[in-house]
């Protein structure tokens, strides 16, 4: 049995526009994209129109891995958003890298610069427009795993 381990990112109400501006780097379909209208209401339970047409759950398959997302719930209250993680990505190629790092880091905060480094890989840092971070990379010699 093969194990996976995929990123779930959460967001506050934005996971629709986030996963709608990584799929249009990324390319790919959603296999599934529900909201919380679409999920039976729990009893007594009132949503307004905003919550109702947040994402539940989302998935995008990128290579052999899947990103996923959700909104929280109103019942939840909001997540917050710190710097203890970011999403790597290892490309395939430089060409492969620069597209996905000019791509996601469209609107964001670039904090390392794609290029060349003293380890030998070809890799950049960024914050996306949506607060997530990520690490691109292309290393020819050996691939991180």
């Amino acid at each position: 049995m093969a194990t996976a381990v995929n990123p779930y990112l959460m967001f506050n109400g934005t996971c629709e526009a986030a996963f709608l501006f990584y799929k249009s780097v990324f390319g790919g379909d959603f296999p599934y994209i529900g909201k919380f209208k679409d999920a039976p209401a729990e009893e007594g339970e009132v949503l307004s129109e905003e919550a109702l047409n947040r994402i539940m759950h989302v998935s995008l398959p990128i290579g052999s891995s899947i990103l996923m997302g959700s909104d929280t719930h109103p019942r939840y209250g909001d997540v917050g958003f710190g710097d203890n993680f970011s999403v790597s990505v290892n490309a395939e190629s430089r060409e492969e890298a620069d597209k996905i790092f000019n791509g996601l880091s469209a609107g964001g905060k670039v904090e390392m610069p794609i290029n060349d480094t003293f380890w030998g890989s070809y890799f950049g840092m960024f914050k996306d427009k949506f607060g997530i971070n990520w690490m691109v990379s292309f290393d020819k010699n050996e691939p991180m795993k």
